[in-house]
């Protein structure tokens, strides 16, 4: 196993020397390390992005899991420390890294109050963390139901409005209209949707379940999502039932303890991740606006993210292992419930620009060539084909940073289908750096 999870996207963090260009009141309160300072500090995996402020630059940083609300604002130079937070650095060592870098020396009370703020905002990997990880997590075990955590933010919180919203995605000049599909009547196995702000990706959306709503659709729903915050084993399961605005979906209680008596269990250890995570819950609106209007329906709700080094790097054979586990003891407890299910895969595909780690700015010419590597890569998941669609990111070394080779990859391995398609395929802008995001729509019979 792993000893570190593998982040879908990561960041650093740095101490909040100014925000927007004023000074911190409480930046040089302390006058040096104390016994309590960690000595070696890790860093946890951690999202950042970049923004800017008139004409100053700055890195805004936050916790995926939810664990901490915190977020926090720092200059690039304070940020450029962060990769040295990494458990194996001692701060004498991080303000020498400073001082060659940047020729200034870095006050040891301004790095000790850094450690101690990062701590303090539940930042820094270690007892403190690990105490409020577990009562999170006792917390979400005793809950009745996993809340939906993103409506009246990426989506509406009102039924009727929700409705409404979903309804106008289906009609608006980017959805798929009224004309019927060719696949109509057909048995449906998969789809994949964007995982992305309904807000803007709602019309994407809408393509792949108005196939949905057309086909002969089952009333089981296998929802793959992509995990933000990154997980130690690659896939999360819950049994928890999901609550929308359109009401309770309810996991599938039968399958679910069938996979988790069958050698399942080990799957179960980072259901936290499912708190916060919106990956699964930007879905439940339309199946249940697509299906769950017309009958019951329930869920297997499983997060996922691992990278596709894995199915190369010899370290990280254990979790190749996991997954191909996974895979079998799912199919294993479908077949052996009798049970026919639609597989829903939501993933988002490449992340280009400064947000995701590259030097400069997508331009169109950039972009337009990352929409050819994505059609191109997008093929292989239409013939239905995850070796090849596996194969052809690791030729690219993946450099686009597609995050949601994980749910694709474990939908193929899933379903069993006669042919796939690309119904519709666009990008969202995240930042004002031009930060970009892709995603199709895709279906399955």
């Amino acid at each position: 196993m792993p000893t570190k999870p593998f982040p879908v996207a990561c960041g650093g963090d740095l101490y909040l020397a100014r925000n927007w260009g004023e000074e911190s009141e409480t930046m040089d309160t302390k006058a040096g390390p104390t016994e309590e300072t960690k000595p070696y500090p890790l860093l946890r995996n951690l999202q950042y992005s970049p923004i800017k402020q008139e004409e100053e630059q700055y890195i805004l940083l936050w916790d995926p899991t939810g664990l901490s609300a915190e977020k926090l604002i720092v200059p690039l130079n304070y940020f450029y420390l962060f990769q040295f937070f990494d458990g194996e650095h001692s701060l004498q060592q991080i303000g020498g890294k400073y001082l060659k870098k940047y020729g200034e020396f870095l006050m040891p009370d301004r790095l000790s109050r850094l450690v101690e703020d990062l701590e303090d905002k539940l930042f820094l990997e270690g007892e403190r963390c690990e105490q409020a990880k577990s009562s999170a997590l006792a917390a979400y075990r005793e809950a009745p139901v996993r809340p939906a955590d993103f409506a009246g933010k990426s989506y509406e919180a009102d039924s009727e409005k929700l409705r409404a919203q979903l309804d106008g995605f289906f009609g608006s000049k980017e959805g798929p209209g009224t004309v019927p599909s060719q696949n109509k009547g057909q048995k449906i196995k998969a789809i994949v949707a964007p995982n992305f702000e309904l807000k803007q990706a709602g019309p994407l959306y809408a393509w792949a379940y108005k196939e949905l709503r057309e086909a002969e659709a089952p009333s089981v729903f296998v929802v793959l999502g992509t995990c933000h915050a990154g997980l130690h084993g690659g896939i999360a399961v819950t049994d928890k039932d999901f609550e929308t605005p359109f009401g309770i979906v309810p996991a599938n209680r039968p399958i679910l303890e069938y996979f988790k008596q069958h050698g399942g269990a080990q799957f179960f250890e980072e259901e936290i991740r499912h708190q916060h995570d919106p990956s699964i819950e930007f879905q439940l609106p339309f199946l249940q606006h697509t299906v769950g209007s017309l009958k019951p329906m329930t869920i297997v709700p499983v997060l996922c993210a691992f990278p596709v080094l894995a199915f190369t790097d010899p370290e990280l054979k254990p979790l190749t292992d996991r997954v191909e586990a996974f895979v079998g003891i799912m199919q294993e407890a479908l077949h052996a419930l009798g049970q026919e299910v639609c597989v829903v895969a939501s993933a988002n595909l490449a992340h280009i620009g400064l947000r995701y780690g590259d030097r400069t700015p997508p331009t169109d010419f950039s972009f337009h060539r990352c929409m050819q590597h994505d059609l191109e890569m997008l093929k292989h998941v239409e013939n239905l084909d995850p070796e090849a669609f596996a194969q052809y990111l690791l030729k690219e070394g993946d450099k686009r940073h597609v995050l949601g080779f994980s749910p694709i990859y474990l939908m193929l391995k899933l379903i069993q289908a006669e042919k796939g398609e690309v119904l519709r395929y666009d990008r969202g802008i995240i930042d004002q750096f031009n930060s970009t995001v892709t995603y199709a729509s895709m279906a399955f019979f």
